[in-house]
């Protein structure tokens, strides 16, 4: 699944491709996402709209028009955003196209179909659409006195908070294993007996590792590309993500493969301890 640095390289590819621009067609496969696509609305909103601003908030992309309704898409599993000439052939699972103006179309293409579109016409309130998620986590809110606070009384696994989009947003499975091993802490260890100095590496290595893998394209495990077609490459900076058996580049202690709430946690025996 596409994490928050995966989402921003999709955004920061396509702001130059849609600002500016103006629907002037929709078109759909008839199949749906993880909820139907909203047709009626689509075409009430978008048809002589303008894109004004592209942003993300966590794992969504957050596109607003000239008539103050908003286009929401979440990448799901396996989804994917560019812009192609409406010309070009249709691929297997192109399941929305937006024609712009200039003759180029916005496609959205999602082989598990577990994506999601959806319009927010005006006045629905966008704070009220998120208000469930939690801070961005490479934004001010996400510091050691929030995470600590939050941390306190819990008995839950620290990666599991990490991976929580209601404490924080964005962070999946590959990031939270590289956040926890560039912080030295374990990601079996219960929040409650995490140090204010560990939350400050924890916190730290966040901002940091999110921002050195938007800058190499995000990382491609699967099938992820960006709005150009290209795979990122940050796997190729990953140092215990999927490297069970392998030696920490820290220490030597071999990384070890367990399974927490269902996910594969990586870690190393040592510096992890």
């Amino acid at each position: 699944m596409p994490e928050l640095p995966e989402v921003e390289v999709v955004c920061r590819g396509l702001q130059p491709l849609l600002i500016g621009q103006t629907f002037i067609h929709v078109r759909s496969s008839g199949h749906s996402l993880r909820r139907p696509l909203p047709e009626e609305a689509l075409s009430r909103w978008l048809m002589g709209a303008r894109v004004v601003e592209l942003r993300r908030r966590g794992k969504y992309l957050v596109v607003g028009l000239d008539n103050q309704a908003l286009l929401i898409f979440h990448l799901g599993m396996t989804g994917r955003l560019g812009v192609f000439p409406h010309q070009a052939p249709l691929l297997a699972h192109d399941h929305l196209g937006l024609r712009l103006r200039g003759g180029m179309e916005l496609r959205f293409n999602d082989t598990r179909r577990f994506g999601l579109v959806e319009v927010l016409p005006p006045p629905e309130d966008e704070a009220h659409y998120f208000a469930a998620l939690g801070p961005e986590p490479l934004g001010e809110a996400f510091s050691v006195d929030y995470v600590a606070a939050r941390g306190a009384r819990r008995t839950q696994a620290v990666k599991n908070l990490l991976m929580d989009s209601r404490q924080v947003v964005g962070i999946g499975n590959i990031y939270a294993s590289e956040i926890l091993h560039e912080a030295a802490v374990s990601p079996l260890r219960p929040c409650c007996q995490v140090s204010l100095a560990e939350w400050g590496a924890i916190v730290t290595q966040t901002k940091a590792v999110l921002t050195r893998a938007i800058a190499a394209g995000g990382s491609t495990i699967a099938d992820f590309v960006n709005a150009s077609g290209q795979t990122g490459y940050f796997q190729l900076e990953l140092k215990v993500y999927g490297r069970a058996g392998r030696p920490c580049p820290r220490c030597g202690s071999v990384i070890v493969k367990e399974v927490l709430a269902g996910r594969s946690t990586f870690r190393c025996q040592r510096c992890q301890r």
